[in-house]
């Protein structure tokens, strides 16, 4: 096992950010992504880093998935399917990329002792009131409707780590990310501020569905990328899970 990082999901919005910060930090990156939210071009700037390698392929490729970890100390893993649209438009997907490969990874970090970040959501509180404790009860939407599919996933993502860790003694970091903004993020897949920006780029009036009252927090990318490593290179944070965000909430329509 050599001194390298694994990122999963490393040619998306959050994961070609991290895979700079540690190619510039020294570090040897592995990247494994199948591109079906991700892109080629967010790696642009290190395609040809020596220290790169990049494999195109599913998570859910059990075999390759061993292989590569077996070649790394440590593994973050923010691949998943994302978006409010995709999980709506292909829910068989997200679900099985989401809980099949979270508990491959989980498989195979235990399998050759790799350290693992494992990413969540804010999702996972679901209908919370206007303040989130961690000890309160949750409340998830029904299973009619596919846009809890995400909520549900992660929340069994969670609970699988955690499960990891206290049975298997996997040293396992969980972190919770709240809207996460900035370079590279796509509106492909319903995300509020890149279709805020396309909508005002192309001088069209910015669509905002609702009352735009809803409150959110948001946190650029690269405080999300040093909260990250920061998890990983704490021992304390073993077997914890963390909150990645902002405290500062806006309107969607100040947002606007």
């Amino acid at each position: 096992m050599s001194d390298a990082t694994l990122v999963t999901g490393g040619a998306g919005f959050i994961g070609s950010h991290l895979v700079e910060r540690l190619l510039a930090e020294g570090r040897e990156v592995y990247v494994v992504d199948d591109l079906s939210t991700g892109r080629l071009a967010n790696l642009d700037a290190v395609r040809k880093h020596p220290k790169l390698h990049l494999v195109v392929d599913s998570i859910l490729n059990w075999p390759m998935m061993n292989e590569v970890v077996s070649q790394v100390r440590e593994v973050i893993h923010l691949a998943a399917a994302v978006g409010v649209r995709k999980i709506i438009d292909e829910p068989v997907e997200t679900i099985t990329t989401n809980v099949r490969g979270t508990e491959i990874m989980l498989d195979v970090c235990h399998k050759h002792g790799s350290r693992l970040f494992v990413a969540s959501t804010s999702e996972v509180y679901g209908k919370a009131g206007d303040r989130l404790h961690e000890e309160h009860d949750r409340v998830l939407g029904s299973t009619s409707l596919r846009r809890w599919a995400y909520a549900c996933t992660k929340t069994l993502d969670e609970f699988l780590a955690l499960a990891y860790h206290d049975e298997k003694g996997l040293p396992v970091v969980i972190g919770r990310f709240f809207n996460t903004v900035g370079p590279r993020q796509s509106g492909k897949w319903g995300m509020v501020l890149p279709n805020f920006v396309f909508d005002a780029v192309r001088g069209q009036p910015i669509k905002i569905f609702g009352t735009g009252t809803q409150r959110r927090c948001f946190l650029h990318v690269h405080d999300a990328v040093d909260a990250v490593l920061r998890l990983m290179r704490s021992d304390d944070a073993v077997g914890r899970v963390f909150n990645i965000g902002n405290e500062r909430e806006v309107t969607i329509r100040e947002l606007a």
